[in-house]
């Protein structure tokens, strides 16, 4: 990953979007990363992976029914033996 100055980056712009066809370019302001060019392709490859991701969530951070529906859940009466195991 190439990694530039955001002032050489605003002035050489068209270098830099031929650039990101073949790898990220790290922006810097003050020695720091501030963000990320990337290309189209691997933009969609983003998209694509985060909408696939897992999402979990802390108890404090879900509504108040989400938290009674989960605690009345019931497991299908097909898998009572799994719990028939835990009991022994």
């Amino acid at each position: 990953m190439r990694t530039v100055p955001s002032t050489e980056f605003a002035k050489n712009f068209g270098h830099y979007r031929e650039v990101v066809q073949g790898e990220p370019v790290a922006v810097t302001s003050h020695n720091r990363v501030t963000g990320y060019f990337i290309s189209r392709k691997e933009f969609e490859e983003l998209v694509r992976l985060k909408a696939r991701a897992t999402k979990a969530y802390a108890v404090a951070d879900l509504p108040e029914e989400a938290v009674r529906a989960l605690a009345d859940s019931r497991m299908d009466a097909r898998h009572d033996k799994l719990n028939d195991l835990l009991t022994d």
